[in-house]
């Protein structure tokens, strides 16, 4: 998902503990409380049909992408089926900033969806074991792609604001990361008299007691990436009154956040300073396991009820990070007037465990006409840990953290079909509430989906299409500083699927 807090100095994770204490004390959050909820939270996406009722498939079954929501869903089917999914994912972002206002977008095409399921048992009868399925699919979980712009005037702080916050304390030789950086390329120095306070070049290193600022500001933020899902997965059918399924989950995820933070003076308000540009650069990937088991019962003809349980992934994560400044000024020194400083890319490995999460679902069929269906999800985001880290690093920090700034939520799925002849109308609703608690900036934080669709079916083949737009406003801190306000990003995905399916 976008990123939504304030990114951090990762080159020593030592130093995360203190970013943490000041991120609270902002009424933020750390980078890696982002990390673990990045992710842990799953917007359920698939086939055409899946995405325009809303992903309300926990007591339905019948569509390769319910598998994932509901391993019981695999026993529904009663013969061979085939189907796959591309996508057109595009996202549209809006960033407000001290009354700046930034528009980006981005284009991606993708496979969303792909998968089969085959008849193990298929006895015939229509009490005892009907029939015994195999399933296989594919489900792209999350989608991170993105483009997103802040820009504007800021009369009050500056990031090396937040470098020199970073250095206060320590020695030039026992600076690390972004600090050390920013030393190096002079946004920042040791005030006169002292070898562990620092000022920047805003202030003239503390020569000037009230900081000159009124520079401009822009943040140009990409991400890439999804979560996706590989399901495979065992589902019976007893007396067609009875379905039982497990599943058993791969998942996998790839990630890159990278942002390029520009301030300039292009207005010549501050002493012998031109401008600065920081790189932030993070790739993570990874995979995970999990176990999903889930039953459907059918009581009457038009009534289905489902229940699943998801257990916790378990994801092994592989990081590199690297981070740069250049410095441009206006006056020459020794006939040098641009300095850069790189630091070293680091790597490390370490477990995250997502939360466990509970799904029920009520599904009503009007007839042979239509079909309305409900699902109720339970997620507690505070589970989420991380641990076993490459270098033994404990996390002790970071795992309270979780706990103190997520907590448990709530989503909600509603989707409908009525069908004239062999032609489908379908539309659906999904809400994912909010996982942050009520003392954090974004505690109002969720995610509207609006999604319809219509879908052909002869008897062998199917052609389904859809559209589904996800809507979010969040918060987004650039940096840590007391004075600083916070962006705030508005987010529409809108996905295009169309899925192809084939019946033998």
């Amino acid at each position: 998902m976008e990123s939504l807090t304030l990114n951090t100095d990762k080159m020593k994770k030592t130093s995360l503990i203190l970013i943490f204490v000041c991120a609270l004390f902002q009424n933020s959050f750390s980078q890696n409380v982002d990390d673990a909820l990045r992710y842990s939270q799953v917007f359920y996406s698939g086939t055409a049909r899946f995405m325009s009722m809303g992903g309300a498939f926990t007591a339905l079954g019948g569509d390769l992408s319910s598998i994932g929501l509901n391993p019981a869903g695999t026993g529904v089917f009663r013969s061979f089926e085939f189907s796959i999914t591309p996508q057109l994912f595009y996202n549209n972002t809006s960033a407000v900033f001290n009354n700046s206002r930034a528009t980006d977008f981005r284009y991606t095409t993708n496979l969303n969806q792909a998968g089969f399921v085959a008849n193990l048992i298929s006895s015939g009868n229509e009490t005892g074991l009907v029939n015994l399925n195999f399933a296989y699919s594919f489900n792209r979980s999350n989608n991170f792609n993105e483009n997103i712009t802040i820009k504007g005037i800021s009369n009050n702080s500056s990031m090396a604001d937040d470098f020199a916050s970073q250095a206060n304390g320590s020695y030039k030789n026992d600076l690390t990361g972004a600090a050390w950086a920013a030393n190096q390329t002079w946004l920042i120095d040791t005030l006169s008299g002292s070898s562990k306070q620092y000022g920047t070049v805003f202030s003239q290193y503390g020569d000037n007691t009230s900081s000159t600022y009124g520079q401009n500001i822009r943040r140009i933020i990409i991400n890439d990436g999804y979560t996706g899902q590989h399901s495979i997965s065992i589902g019976a059918n007893y007396s067609n009154m009875y379905f039982f399924g497990a599943t058993f989950d791969i998942s996998t995820l790839n990630y890159t956040g990278h942002f390029e933070h520009l301030e300039s003076d292009d207005n010549n308000v501050i002493y012998d300073f031109k401008n600065f540009t920081y790189t932030d650069h993070l790739n993570a990937t990874g995979t995970g396991y999990s176990l999903n088991l889930g039953t459907i019962i059918k009581p009457v003809d038009f009534l289905r009820i489902g229940l699943a349980f998801h257990s916790p992934v378990v994801y092994r994560v592989n990081e590199s990070y690297y981070d740069n400044i250049t410095s441009n000024f206006d006056i020459a020194v020794d006939g040098v007037d641009r300095y850069e400083a790189s630091n070293p890319s680091m790597r490390y490995d370490y477990t995250l465990t997502t939360p466990m999460r509970v799904l029920a679902g009520v599904a009503l069929q009007i007839k042979k006409s239509a079909i309305i269906s409900v699902d109720y999800e339970y997620v507690d985001y505070r589970k989420s840990k991380f641990s076993n880290a490459s270098d033994n690093y404990p996390y002790t920090a970071e795992n309270q953290g979780i706990q103190d700034i997520l907590k448990s939520s709530s989503n909600v799925r509603v989707g409908g079909e009525y069908r004239i002849n062999n032609i489908y109308f379908r539309g659906g609703y999904s809400y994912y509430g909010k996982a942050f608690n009520p003392s954090e900036v974004n505690n109002n934080l969720d995610y509207n989906v609006f999604s319809f669709g219509i879908g052909m079916r002869q008897q062998n083949f199917y052609c389904d299409l859809a559209y589904s737009a996800l809507s979010s406003t969040s918060k987004y801190f650039m940096y840590n500083d007391p004075s600083l306000q916070p962006a705030t990003i508005t987010t529409s995905r809108n996905a295009f699927v169309i899925t192809m399916g084939f019946k033998f």
